[in-house]
């Protein structure tokens, strides 16, 4: 989707990613430039949600991991090496 710049340097956001982010009137976006020149938009606060349940769903998998093998076991076995 391409939008075009106005001499006030201003775009209109696509209607397809207004609806993908549930932009409506007022809304804030927020902008990354990455190092590739990449330019990503988001809804305002929604990284910040985003990583808290990453945190969270990484926080709940720990100390779940029970394969019954030591950490040299492992290491054998993901070197081809038998136990």
């Amino acid at each position: 989707m391409a939008s075009t710049v106005t001499a006030k340097g201003q775009v209109t956001i696509p209607k397809a990613i207004r609806d993908k982010l549930k932009l409506k009137p007022g809304s804030k976006v927020a902008f990354t430039v990455l190092d590739t020149g990449l330019v990503t938009v988001e809804k305002e606060g929604d990284s910040e949600r985003r990583m808290k349940a990453y945190k969270k769903r990484i926080e709940s998998m720990i100390g779940t991991a029970t394969s019954g093998m030591t950490t040299e076991e492992i290491m054998l076995l993901t070197r081809g090496r038998k136990i």
